[in-house]
């Protein structure tokens, strides 16, 4: 495994494994027919561990490489570069 210069992504690794464990659990309860609330309360959980993922790795984005593209001098391509991930949140 490749070591990330980001620390924030062994966090999000781990954000998206349970996403992926509760999306499981959902396609696990309609292969059962279990109640659509139950269904709902999973789906909600996939979306809200996936949503964590996603905002945390756009705040790196900005911690880490904006602010190392705005100190080596290139304004332009780092404000273009912020408009276009913050489309994301």
């Amino acid at each position: 495994m490749i070591m990330s210069v980001h620390s924030s992504h062994p966090n999000i690794i781990k954000r998206l494994k349970r996403a992926g464990g509760h999306l499981q659990s959902v396609i696990a309860m309609l292969e059962e027919d279990r109640g659509c609330l139950d269904i709902t309360q999973q789906l909600h959980a996939v979306e809200s561990a996936i949503s964590n993922a996603k905002k945390t790795l756009i705040r790196d984005h900005i911690d880490h490489c904006l602010e190392d593209a705005v100190n080596k001098s290139k304004p332009k391509d780092t404000i273009k570069e912020f408009q276009e991930i913050t489309k994301y949140l």
